[in-house]
């Protein structure tokens, strides 16, 4: 049976005639032949080169969920404008959303492969069965801020007061902050007035005067301090008070396990990319003059708020004191959340923290 080239050709070119005429024709044929697969062998190669990058860069996407408000997408837009992308070959796509809860939703539904979010969420989970692991990536945590002239000096002044609470009843730092009230007799939720709400809106209601005290984000906290507030508990001192070693890093890069051992380097890549994009945050002025329209701010001084608290939250401890604190504290939030908050497990699942465990 001869192949197509020479059935389509001896169609168009039948071999009548003498021997001579026909040993003629088949050489035409085969030098026709030969042409045509010439140039579908060139064709095959310029395919290969144009499929190539493409296939390159799909192996090396990665999805992320960021926040709108979130710092993450700051750093991820400063990675973006040096270039730390592409010197790492790596194709990051974002998908900006409008809560942490949509966050989770996305990355258990499969459409992103990472989100920032913090350990007990991932234990709770791990605990219920998946295979999520956190690492390291902020230990900026918030602070109960007050007016500058309030007589709330700390913990105990907070009783007979109206305190916003960001997050809503089962928010980490407000569990925190009452199991260290506990340990010095005074039980917040029923010796202060507790407003919950969102922390746009308690921003406001703190400015406005409606609320004595406010529990919320960090970077709400810059929000207040750089309008005239001040930090009369901060929640790196809540979690000291509760048996913490040093700054804590409650919130971290959430991925599943699975996925990561099997995108090990491109990880790490992706790690190294931010790393020196905190490298520029930190050492740049101008870079946060370029972040001001990102972050909503236009006054120098409240920038400056922004980025002093942004890079104090830099985790520089190691990896092992991360997750032994974190320990520490999962058994505190048990004893007061329950199982409401951490699911069946009154210990943090080993290997929670990628690089310490069963789940690097």
């Amino acid at each position: 049976m001869f192949p197509p080239y020479v059935r389509e050709i001896s169609k168009e070119r039948p071999c009548p005639g003498s021997y001579r005429t026909r040993c003629k024709m088949m050489t035409d044929c085969r030098g026709e032949f030969a042409q045509r697969a010439l140039r579908g062998l060139v064709a095959a190669v310029i395919g290969l080169v144009t499929i190539g990058p493409s296939s390159a860069v799909a192996t090396d996407r990665i999805r992320i969920a960021t926040m709108k408000t979130g710092t993450l997408a700051w750093e991820l837009e400063t990675l973006r404008a040096h270039d730390l992308d592409r010197l790492e070959n790596l194709a990051i796509e974002t998908t900006e959303l409008a809560s942490t809860e949509g966050g989770k939703i996305a990355l258990k539904g499969g459409s992103v492969d990472l989100i920032v979010s913090d350990w007990l969420w991932v234990g709770r989970e791990r605990a219920l069965g998946d295979d999520l692991v956190f690492y390291p990536y902020s230990s900026a945590l918030g602070a109960v801020m007050v007016p500058a002239n309030s007589p709330i000096k700390g913990i105990a002044d907070l009783k007979g007061k109206k305190l916003g609470v960001a997050g809503g009843p089962l928010d980490k730092s407000w569990l925190l902050l009452q199991a260290l009230a506990r340990r010095s007799g005074v039980d917040l939720k029923t010796e202060a007035a507790i407003a919950y709400g969102a922390p746009p809106l308690l921003t406001q209601k703190a400015l406005q005067g409606e609320t004595d005290a406010t529990l919320t984000f960090w970077n709400f906290c810059a929000e207040l301090e750089a309008k005239g507030m001040r930090p009369a508990v901060p929640m790196q001192d809540v979690v000291k008070g509760l048996g913490a070693k040093g700054a804590v890093a409650m919130v971290g890069y959430v991925f599943d396990g699975g996925w990561a051992r099997r995108n090990r380097a491109l990880l790490g890549r992706f790690f190294a990319a931010t790393r020196q994009a905190e490298r520029i945050l930190v050492d740049s002025a101008a870079e946060w003059q370029r972040l001001a329209p990102r972050i909503g701010v236009t006054d120098a001084g409240a920038l400056d708020v922004y980025r002093r608290r942004f890079l104090e939250g830099i985790p520089q401890r190691r990896l092992a004191d991360e997750e032994a604190d974190a320990r520490a504290l999962y058994r505190v939030l048990t004893e007061i959340g329950g199982a409401e908050l951490v699911g069946p497990s009154r210990d943090l699942d080993p290997g929670t923290f990628y690089g310490t465990g069963p789940s690097e």
